[in-house]
């Protein structure tokens, strides 16, 4: 499985960008269980869910800088 494109995540709307923040972070925490619990079989997808939450903080922050300079 390849990782994600940020162009995937650019494409999203704002309502779309935080309810997909949220449930990477929800995702991250069931790893996080699975790991403590010793019942994770993939740990790859740590890196995935990791990297997917960087790309939608980094849209997000983006879209908040740019709409902070539209405003001044």
């Amino acid at each position: 499985m390849p990782l994600p494109k940020i162009s995937d995540a650019r494409e999203l709307s704002d309502e779309q960008l935080n309810g997909e923040i949220l449930a990477v972070k929800k995702q991250l925490f069931q790893l996080r269980l699975q790991k403590a619990t010793r019942q994770l079989e993939k740990p790859h997808q740590f890196k995935h869910a990791r990297h997917r939450l960087a790309q939608l903080l980094t849209v997000e922050g983006e879209r908040k800088r740019k709409a902070a300079t539209q405003s001044q």
